[in-house]
């Protein structure tokens, strides 16, 4: 099989037939990084390769050969955004104020997926420090997409959607404080998963906004979604915010169809401003969900505009909080435009904040109420436009600033409700780039929307196409990583 076949590959099916010594780990591993090393000079998503690969994938092999066993994801190689610590190791948050720092400890995140014997192989590019929804960033360079290098990944796991977008690795963390997985995954063409606040830990995991911060996979559909979330989904000492209730067998149910399922819509805010191409899309989408066997529900969400006032009331402040010593020490080294975020949430009064907090828990009820009493999942577009050139979003160039509002619009809702969300890929616009739709289910019911998803994506393609190779030496070429 060659490369380019092997990067086709879902993860399980990878894994089964690494298993099997049908494929070895070694030759999996080699695509990835050949991949990553062909992708590079387009999209700018990698941050550095991991040293030790592939005896790491020696050695996953001659286990197997063995016969021990290793676990669900044995041999699978993996590239993460670069928020993600290991201990002795860089992790460089996309930020000068980061450059050279290493890591004193491992994120459960990763431990976790080392355990389950997935290989990690690379760090991504990212915005600087999980704070541009775009993924602009003028430290490392922007990510570009790999539909067309001259547009936006969306961020700020801008790496990770480029990379998997590109089939240069199976699965990539990514982290979703207002939307920066299901932004960059509805932007690049793939699946990505918010997980419900306190399902993954957050332990070695970079900060942003303790209330809103969450750990979750992009990949390129939902059952490799469904698989990564396994492994790393848990209780965990060291993440006092982490849940403790058991997690589900999610591939236990994800086969049980759409059929009986109802999905929730609400043209009201959701839909408010929708660009037309968009629009066309999702209809298109939705008939797909018909097919599938759904029914459409209309909803109405109540305090959304709300909502998307007191979600960037907390934000703000926690990050703006976070950096404050960086902020008195270092001021240079931070983005005049994160710099900007990060100090006005220093200006935020404690008693604003605290009445944001005191909200979350009865708008989460009433909206839950609304919607939940009627339907299973609510469906909502990711983003309302085509996806911009990183040059008409850049907030130098004349109306580039709206679109720093305008990406999380829909997205940094479900953060301060704490709600699960599954990212979709939904079609195309006229531009040739992709459109999302996510699904927004009840707390800890990921089982739901991954059932939903999959069922879903047995009966559309969207998440099977690819951009182009920049070349079709997918199988010859020089592994030398450019950086």
């Amino acid at each position: 099989m060659d490369n380019a076949a092997i990067m086709a590959l879902g993860i399980a099916e990878l894994a089964a037939a690494i298993a099997r010594r049908e494929i070895t780990s070694v030759a999996a591993t080699e695509a990835s990084l050949d991949a990553l090393t062909l992708w590079q000079p387009v999209t700018n998503a990698l941050a550095r390769q991991r040293q030790g690969v592939l005896e790491h994938a020696a050695a996953i092999d001659e286990a197997i050969g063995a016969g021990e066993r290793i676990g669900p994801l044995a041999g699978v190689p993996m590239a993460h955004k670069d928020m993600y610590y290991r201990v002795g190791e860089l992790s460089e948050c996309g930020a000068k104020a980061r450059q050279g720092w290493v890591a004193d400890a491992t994120s459960t995140a990763l431990a976790r997926l080392d355990a389950a014997g997935a290989l990690h192989v690379a760090c991504l590019n990212m915005a600087e420090f999980a704070f541009n929804p775009t993924g602009h960033n003028d430290h490392t360079g922007h990510v570009r997409n790999p539909w067309n290098p001259a547009h936006i990944t969306g961020g700020s796991s801008s790496g990770s959607g480029a990379m998997v977008a590109a089939r240069a690795t199976f699965a990539a963390l990514g982290s979703d404080t207002g939307g920066s997985i299901r932004l960059p995954a509805a932007i690049c063409g793939v699946t990505g998963l918010k997980p419900t606040w306190g399902l993954v830990s957050r332990h070695g995991a970079m900060p942003l906004s303790a209330s809103l911060d969450t750990v979750g996979p992009l990949a390129k559909s939902v059952h490799d979604c469904a698989l990564v979330t396994q492994a790393i989904a848990g209780a965990d000492a060291a993440d006092p915010d982490c849940a403790t209730r058991p997690v589900p067998d999610y591939l236990a149910t994800i086969e049980g169809g759409a059929k009986a399922l109802r999905i929730g819509i609400d043209r009201g805010f959701l839909w408010e401003g929708i660009h037309d191409e968009v629009a066309a899309a999702l209809e298109e989408a939705l008939a797909a969900w018909r097919e599938a066997g759904a029914e459409i529900v209309e909803v109405s969400v109540p305090w959304l505009a709300e909502i998307r006032a007191l979600v960037g009331t907390i934000m703000f402040a926690e990050a703006g909080t976070l950096h404050a010593a960086g902020l008195r020490e270092r001021a240079e080294d931070y983005t005049p435009v994160v710099r900007g975020r990060l100090e006005s949430g220093l200006a935020i009064p404690a008693a604003t904040y605290l009445d944001a907090l005191r909200a979350r828990g009865p708008l989460t009820g009433d909206v839950c109420e609304a919607v939940f009493s009627r339907c299973d999942t609510l469906f909502a577009p990711v983003l309302l436009d085509p996806v911009p050139t990183i040059e008409e979003s850049d907030v130098r160039n004349p109306g580039g600033a709206r679109w720093s509002s305008a990406v999380p619009r829909n997205t940094r809702l479900f953060n301060y409700l704490g709600l699960p969300g599954l990212s979709l890929p939904s079609g195309f616009t006229k531009n040739g780039l992709p459109v999302g739709h996510q699904l927004i289910g009840r707390p800890f019911d990921e089982a739901t929307l991954f059932r939903a998803g999959h069922a879903f994506q047995r009966v559309t393609d969207w998440h099977r196409r690819a951009p182009r190779a920049p070349s079709d030496r997918l199988d010859s070429i020089d592994r030398k990583v450019v950086l």
